[in-house]
């Protein structure tokens, strides 16, 4: 099953020759910014995507959604997406197939069980219902599981997955629906500052006069922020997932499950299991080709937690980018040198459950107005001193 998006664009369009605003990639953050301006009611927004809708990292993701992080920030991200998915099938009249089976963090060391524990007590003073369970506890909530490979687990009954496919072409839709210009197959080839302060972004279609860039260009934010000496330090890593072959009898619906010692996670995908690892050998790079070299990785954790999931019969599986951050977390803010040059890229893994949120706090940030949160923990200048990193636990 494809996440790739496409929209279909009346017949004709042409792109224009001048916008209040340029949002450049058309993923999760590009169309969700873009449907929360429309909404606030800025006008003349064009949105641009070298590809289709959807076809960079937006169409990899597991499909995670959980607020389950150990940063406050990263928390309030979490929940207010939770909510708008929650919401998402009255408001955009669109099923995005949200299954609220939960997620599962495995402890297998004291060092994890003491940092979920840390997190969790910060889960619930932000509202959260998670909680520290034990082996036992973890195991009939998931029968895959190994009792005596863990010591603890945490479990946040809120959470699970969706489809991010479908998330996307929502919002596509609703921008589209209120004016904004959405062109796909359209590349970025420059974007130019004058005075401190950003003029124009010109694409293999032309050129288009501006006073305000927002790049959402995920694995290749670097190249647009270079364009203007704006530094995103994003590094694309590939990461794969593959699928089980679909079992004939039932399937014990599980959370979705994570270990913490070697980042290998799975949940359920119709009547078979979705499953992958954050391959540590993988080198950086653009590679999206699907291959079978994290499966030995996966296997050896397998082995451990998890052995029924051992050596799977793979029906088809696919491979994304990453679009890593030095301390593998989001960059969202305006540039402090060019003035109109905003960002919403970086976020390592968890972009797609961040997203509705992401484009609420960029609306405001671009209105300058008061948000629902502070978003200057994740401002690309924490980069310049070591000691301003986000440190998060709930990442793989």
């Amino acid at each position: 099953m494809s996440n790739v998006v496409s929209l279909q664009l009346p017949a004709g369009i042409r792109q224009p020759s001048h916008a209040e605003v340029v949002i450049i990639g058309g993923g999760i953050m590009g169309t969700s910014i873009a449907f929360h301006l429309a909404e606030a009611g800025v006008r003349n927004i064009v949105l641009v995507d070298r590809s289709d809708l959807g076809a960079g990292s937006s169409s990899k993701p597991l499909g995670g959604v959980r607020a389950t992080f150990s940063d406050p920030a990263n928390i309030v991200l979490g929940q207010r997406s939770l909510r708008a998915f929650e919401g998402f099938g009255q408001r955009f009249s669109t099923d995005i197939g949200l299954r609220k089976v939960g997620y599962l963090f495995l402890c297998r060391s004291e060092s994890e069980l003491l940092d979920c524990e840390r997190s969790t007590v910060i889960q619930n003073g932000l509202g959260s219902t998670s909680r520290m369970i034990s082996p036992a506890e973890a195991v009939d909530i998931n029968p895959f599981l190994r009792q005596e490979a863990l010591i603890g687990a945490s479990f946040s009954p809120e959470d699970g997955f969706a489809e991010p496919g479908k998330v996307v072409q929502a919002y596509a839709d609703a921008a589209a629906a209120l004016g904004v210009c959405i062109l796909e197959h359209t590349e970025v080839m420059d974007v130019a500052a004058s005075g401190g302060s950003i003029s124009s972004v010109t694409t293999n279609r032309g050129t288009i006069t501006t006073d305000a860039v927002i790049c959402c260009a995920g694995a290749w934010s670097r190249r647009v922020g270079d364009m203007v000496n704006v530094n995103l330090p994003v590094v694309p890593v590939r990461r794969q997932i593959g699928m089980t072959r679909q079992m004939g009898s039932p399937m014990p619906t599980v959370p979705f499950t994570l270990d913490l010692s070697t980042t290998m996670y799975f949940h359920n995908y119709r009547n078979g299991m979705l499953l992958g690892i954050s391959n540590s050998n993988q080198e950086p790079g653009f590679a999206r080709d699907f291959t079978h070299e994290w499966l030995p990785e996966f296997n050896a954790a397998a082995r451990v937690c998890a052995p029924a999931l051992e050596a799977p019969e793979l029906e088809c599986g696919w491979a994304g980018l990453y679009e890593n951050t030095p301390d593998h977390n989001a960059l969202i803010g305006a540039s402090s040198s060019v003035g109109g040059f905003y960002y919403a890229t970086g976020f390592s893994g968890h972009g797609f459950l961040q997203g509705p949120a992401v484009g609420e706090l960029v609306r405001d940030l671009y209105l300058d107005r008061e948000s629902f949160m502070d978003h200057t923990s994740f401002s690309a200048d924490r980069f310049r001193t070591a000691d301003q990193l986000i440190q998060e636990v709930h990442i793989i």
